[in-house]
């Protein structure tokens, strides 16, 4: 155990398994107190269960401390009663770690309403509402107090949401919804010294190997400690752990994508190349060559003269 985290107490959604499980059990190493959530659903989101206790069971083997937590997080009052649990028995809830998440996919013609529903209800209103729960709290604490708190949010976006994935227009359009809900937190909540940010992980989990069947899924703990393993989902948790603790107090409003051993700050939606009508009314049919040339790039400039 280190003291990175000691004396904080954290939130991992979705931590029965796969990514969330792996979170849980870092933040545990370095000292946090962990409330494992998970409703114990299969991957399409049915059913529920006890998938927490394991967890649990492991960190506290390994001399951690942890509680479970079986709260829908896509149920505004089940999240509220989870989240001032914590405050009642802690004291305080310093780390959410918002990873919990289903898939149902198909692509558009065979995708139901239902299933876009399901997934957006999970990834993005999950977030929202643990995010919420924690942010009125916050809120409320640094007027109460000096003006700020300590507090750390750390959402869950995908490739499938930076880069977009066949067949996953329910989950591709949660997990950029993430991105935009991380930075508008992350200025939203900046004046009480609150950070906001996302990881984007890999790995082999029980979600995504339903997109190839010849996949297994390991849980983080199965895993030989000393072996590297490219498709070990926990491989990203040790930025996850460092962008909850007091170190990372700097950073706020990132995506940071972690794939195997490599980590990299991703930078989206920069400014491209531009075009001006001096202040002039574009004409959608002469706008085309200008378009093609200047922006897109999809048609040689040739000589211009005095443009």
């Amino acid at each position: 155990m280190t003291g990175l985290l000691e004396g904080k107490i954290a939130l991992v959604t979705g931590a029965g398994h796969g990514i969330g499980r792996g979170h849980a059990l870092e933040l545990a190493k370095h000292g946090a107190t962990v409330v494992v959530n998970d409703l114990g659903t299969s991957v399409a989101g049915e059913g529920s269960g006890r998938d927490a206790d394991q967890v649990v069971d492991v960190i506290g083997a390994r001399g951690g401390k942890a509680v479970a937590d079986y709260s829908d997080v896509g149920d505004e009052t089940q999240v509220e009663e989870m989240v001032q649990r914590a405050f009642d028995d802690f004291g305080q809830l310093d780390i959410v770690v918002n990873n919990a998440g289903i898939v149902r996919d198909r692509a558009i013609w065979n995708m139901s309403a239902q299933d876009f529903d399901l997934v957006m209800r999970v990834h993005v209103r999950g977030t929202w509402l643990t995010s919420r729960a924690l942010a009125k709290r916050w809120r409320a604490a640094a007027k109460a107090g000096s003006g700020s708190v300590y507090g750390r949010i750390v959402n869950t976006t995908s490739g499938a949401g930076l880069l977009g994935h066949f067949g996953q227009s329910n989950y591709g359009t949660a997990k950029a919804a993430i991105v935009g809900l991380t930075q508008t937190l992350s200025l939203e909540l900046a004046s009480i010294g609150v950070t906001v940010n996302a990881i984007s992980p890999g790995g082999i989990t029980r979600l995504s190997a339903t997109i190839g069947g010849d996949q297994k899924a390991l849980e983080p703990d199965e895993r030989p400690e000393d072996e590297f393993d490219p498709k070990d989902p926990s491989l990203c948790s040790p930025v996850v752990a460092w962008l909850a603790s007091p170190q990372a107090g700097h950073v706020s409003g990132q995506v940071v994508r972690a794939m195997g051993e490599t980590i990299e700050l991703m930078e989206g939606w920069s400014r491209g190349p531009g075009i001006s009508n001096g202040g002039k009314r574009w004409d959608a049919t002469t706008l085309g060559l200008k378009l093609g040339t200047d922006v897109f790039r999809t048609r040689a400039a040739g000589l211009r003269l005095g443009s």
